[in-house]
C-alpha cells in the first residue's frame, strides 16, 4: 500500500485513496490530492492505495471503479464514499468537517463515530436522460442552441451507477432549462475518442449557443452539485433585466408589488437633458441591472413629476434629479440613493442594501394606484407652442379711462 499519510499525529479521521495506474482520472487527481494531504498534515491522515497491486483492499471495501476515495471516520469498517469535487480545496474542506464531527462526537461520549452521506436526492425519471450514439450526437448535442451536460460512462462501471440515480434526477429537475445525456462508450468509442475521456464516469459541459469545444465538469457528483452548476452556468449567461418605464399600475405591480426589491430611478425632464443625457441616465442603469441580475431585481424608471403621486410616497426628487432608491413593497421600506447617478456610485448604494448596512425608512404613505402614462419616443423634448400675439390689428382695445 502506497501512503501520503500525514503523520501519527492525525486524529481518528482518515482519507484513502483507491487507484489503478492506469486511470486517467487518477492521474488527473493525484498533483490535487498531494496538495490536500501537504495542508491536512498533522490533522488528517491521507492515503492512497494501488488496487492493482493490492486487489484484496479493492474487494474488502467494494471498490468497483477508479478513483474511490472513501472517508474512514470513526467506524472503521464501514468507511464512506467521498463525494465531492475532485479540488484540494474540496477535499480539505470535507476531511476537517469529519474531522470536527469525530471531536465533536467524542466529547459528546459518542465514540467518535462519523456521519452518513449528503442525504438523498429526489428521485428523477431516467427517462429525461437522453441517451446519445454516434449517429445522432452532432444533430442532438453539437447543432442543438440547449445546454447539454453528457455523461460518459461504461456499464460495468461502479461509479457510473452510484451516478445514474443522481443523473436522473437532475435531468428531471432541469428539464426545460438543460439537457442531460449519457453515452455509453464501449458501444460508442469514438465519441469518447474525440473528447478524450479516459475514464468512467466522464462529464462534458457543452454550452447553449454555438459549440466550439466541450469543458470538462468536475463539480460533485450529486444531483444537488448537477443542478446547481447548471442554474449558475444559466445566470452567468442570462440576458440582463428590462428596465420597464413606468407606463401603467400594471408595471409598477410585476416590478415592484410582485418581486422582493425594486429600483425605481426617476430622471430629469427631457428638456433639461434632451436624448442624449436621459440616454445615459438609461445606461447606467441597464449597467447595474446586467451586474445585478442575479438578484432578480425589478428595475423601473420615470421622470420628474409623471408619477408624482409615486415621488410623494416613496420621498423621491427632493432633492433634484435623477433620482434612486430601492423599494421593498411587501415590507413598505424604502433605501435611499444619496450619492451621485454613476456606475460607481449606485454599485457602491446596491452593496450596502444586499448587505444590509443601510437602514430602511417606512414609507409613511401607501404606495397609490400609478396613472397611465404615454412612453418616451426617444426624442429631444419640445417647448410647449406659445400663442401667436404678433397681429393684434383684429384686436378691439378700450380707451383708457384716466381719473383726475
Amino acid at each position: 500500500v502506497s501512503t501520503q499519510s500525514t503523520g501519527s499525529s492525525g486524529i481518528n479521521a482518515e482519507y484513502g485513496e483507491f487507484y489503478a495506474p492506469w486511470c486517467g482520472h487518477c492521474q488527473q487527481l493525484t498533483p490535487e490530492w498531494k496538495k490536500a494531504a501537504k495542508a491536512l498534515k498533522g490533522i488528517v491522515k491521507v492515503g492512497a492505495a494501488d488496487v492493482d497491486a493490492h486487489k484484496e483492499l479493492g474487494g474488502r471495501f467494494g471498490i468497483q471503479g477508479f478513483p474511490t476515495i472513501k472517508i474512514f471516520a470513526g467506524d472503521k469498517k464501514k468507511p464512506i464514499d467521498y463525494q465531492s469535487q475532485r479540488s484540494a480545496n474540496a477535499i480539505v474542506a470535507e476531511a476537517l468537517k469529519h474531522a470536527q464531527t469525530v471531536a465533536q462526537d467524542r466529547l459528546a461520549g459518542r465514540g467518535g463515530s462519523g456521519g452518513s452521506g449528503s442525504g438523498g436526492s429526489k428521485k428523477g425519471n431516467p427517462a429525461d436522460v437522453i441517451e446519445l450514439t454516434s449517429s445522432i450526437f452532432d444533430k442532438e448535442v453539437l447543432d442543438s442552441k440547449d445546454m447539454w451536460l453528457v455523461e460518459f460512462y461504461a456499464p460495468w462501471c461502479g461509479h457510473c451507477k452510484k451516478l445514474a440515480p443522481e443523473w436522473a434526477s437532475a435531468a428531471s429537475t432541469l428539464k426545460g432549462k438543460a439537457k442531460l445525456g449519457a453515452v455509453d462508450a464501449t458501444q460508442f468509442p469514438d465519441l469518447a475518442q474525440r473528447y478524450g475521456v479516459r475514464g468512467y464516469p466522464t462529464i462534458k459541459y457543452f454550452p447553449a449557443g454555438a459549440k466550439l469545444d466541450a469543458e470538462e465538469y468536475d463539480g460533485g457528483r450529486s444531483a444537488g452539485d448537477i443542478v446547481q452548476f447548471v442554474e449558475n452556468k444559466l445566470e452567468q449567461f442570462a440576458e440582463p433585466p428590462e428596465i420597464r418605464e413606468l407606463l401603467n399600475d400594471d408595471v409598477f405591480t410585476e416590478e415592484c408589488r410582485e418581486k422582493s426589491i425594486c429600483i425605481v430611478s426617476i430622471l430629469p425632464d427631457i428638456l433639461d437633458t434632451g436624448a442624449k443625457g436621459r440616454n445615459e441616465y438609461l445606461e447606467t442603469i441597464k449597467a447595474m441591472g446586467d451586474k445585478y441580475k442575479k438578484r432578480k431585481f425589478g428595475w423601473v424608471w420615470s421622470f420628474a413629476g409623471e408619477q408624482d403621486k409615486l415621488e410623494e410616497s416613496l420621498e423621491l426628487g427632493g432633492a433634484g434629479y435623477p433620482a434612486l432608491a430601492a423599494v421593498n413593497v411587501k415590507k413598505n421600506a424604502v433605501l435611499h440613493h444619496r450619492g451621485g447617478f454613476s456606475k460607481d456610485s449606485i454599485n457602491e448604494f446596491l452593496q450596502y442594501v444586499i448587505a444590509g448596512r443601510i437602514a430602511p425608512s417606512v414609507l409613511r404613505k401607501e404606495v397609490p394606484k400609478l396613472r397611465k402614462a404615454t412612453p418616451w419616443d426617444g426624442q429631444d423634448g419640445q417647448l410647449p407652442v406659445e400663442e401667436d400675439y404678433s397681429d393684434l390689428d383684429d384686436i378691439e382695445l378700450e380707451p383708457l379711462k384716466t381719473e383726475l
